[in-house]
């Protein structure tokens, strides 16, 4: 039956049973005797010229039979290959005034969308998200595979621009709304990389552990980066560990685009074995095709029944 699966019209092998009945007559039949005036010849009986005989008259019906193969629609199975799991990554900013500070030659804000739209290049194939938040919560890019719009974002979203009830930090309130997002998208790895330089009174009390717990069972993993002097907060470290993630603490802008490109080899990506697919497979049927017409072609020059 496993042979039968190599064809898409099977009902069409049905057909078959004509060229074998072409067959069978071609090599069943008796024909007509020649009565020649010759007595006491010492001719052969030719069996070897009838069997090559038969066998050129053969030639028509098993060009129908390929005729109908091919209508019926030969194919093979490709090999699995592997297929790239996409990461839905979402980028949680803090956007509170602390992050109009000094960093390196700029500021934290701007050092922060300086690595990010670099970080963009590392992971091309993925789907990426852009969040904002201080004590409110801004999600300024879908999740994606179109970057151009995180091109466009820091001009807008500098904190020196922001309306006052952007001024606090509530990564709790940000992790959750980022958590939502993420669990939009049915397919592939969920991921959020959080960068703030503050801290957050609503992961105290508890809370921290809480959010990590919901987010580590909905396979989300974080990654923090504390752009700020000193060690990362215990919620942060927290949150990242539960999660299966990391918090960093980059001192200069170099550093923090290292920590990125540390977070991509964390953050591997993904290969999945496809199912194996039906492919057209015509060429050996074409290729039998032409070679049985190359030698009715040569028959026809003198390997064939006369009345003569």
């Amino acid at each position: 039956m496993e042979s039968l699966d190599l064809f898409r019209h099977r009902s069409v092998l049905a057909l078959l049973v004509l060229p074998l009945a072409l067959l069978l007559w071609t090599w069943r039949r008796r024909g007509h005797g020649l009565v020649l005036p010759f007595d006491h010849s010492g001719a052969r009986h030719g069996a070897w010229l009838a069997f090559f005989l038969r066998c050129a008259e053969s030639v028509p019906a098993l060009l129908l039979a390929l005729v109908i193969l091919l209508l019926a629609g030969p194919q093979k199975w490709d090999e699995p290959r592997s297929k790239r799991v996409l990461t839905n990554i979402e980028f949680c900013v803090d956007v509170s005034g602390s992050m109009m500070a000094r960093f390196d030659a700029g500021t934290r804000y701007d050092a922060a969308m300086k690595a990010i739209n670099s970080f963009l290049d590392f992971r091309k194939g993925d789907a990426f998200g852009l969040t904002f938040f201080g004590n409110n919560v801004l999600h300024w890019v879908p999740l994606t595979t179109d970057i151009s719009a995180f091109r466009c974002a820091p001009p807008f979203m500098r904190p020196d621009n922001l309306p006052y009830w952007f001024n606090g930090t509530e990564i709790g309130k940000a992790l959750t709304a980022c958590r939502g997002v993420l669990l939009g998208r049915e397919e592939g790895d969920r991921m959020i990389v959080l960068i703030t330089d503050g801290y957050s009174s609503d992961l105290d009390g508890g809370n921290d552990e809480v959010i990590a717990r919901k987010l580590k069972a909905d396979g989300i993993t974080v990654f923090a980066v504390s752009i700020a002097e000193g060690n990362p907060t215990d919620s942060l470290e927290r949150i990242a560990s539960i999660t299966g993630g990391e918090a960093f603490t980059p001192g200069d802008q170099s550093s923090l685009e290292h920590v990125f490109e540390r977070i991509d080899k964390m953050q591997k990506t993904r290969l999945e074995k496809t199912h194996a697919e039906a492919a057209d497979d015509f060429w050996p049927w074409c290729l039998a095709g032409l070679a049985l017409l190359g030698c009715s072609l040569l028959f026809l020059f003198g390997l064939r029944y006369t009345p003569w």
